[in-house]
């Protein structure tokens, strides 16, 4: 099973979709076997959970820094 694939794919979906969001913050191993439709072993869920955390923080923190920066010009 590719990790970065699965996060890849989970990022795009929870991205595109509020309620899923806001799913994924209260419980992230429901949300990703919804998105994902699989029951993953904990080992490769928490690599998964931890992948799509980090990619949706640096999301959230790339689109702020260009809203900041869009004040400036």
């Amino acid at each position: 099973m590719d990790v970065k694939e699965q996060i890849k794919k989970a990022v795009e979906s929870i991205s595109k979709d509020k309620s899923l969001q806001e799913q994924f913050f209260k419980d992230p191993v429901k949300a990703l076997e919804k998105v994902l439709g699989v029951d993953l072993p904990d080992d490769v869920i928490d690599q998964v959970v931890q992948g799509v955390k980090a990619k949706l923080t640096m999301d959230q923190v790339s689109d702020t820094v260009g809203k900041i920066k869009d004040l400036f010009h």
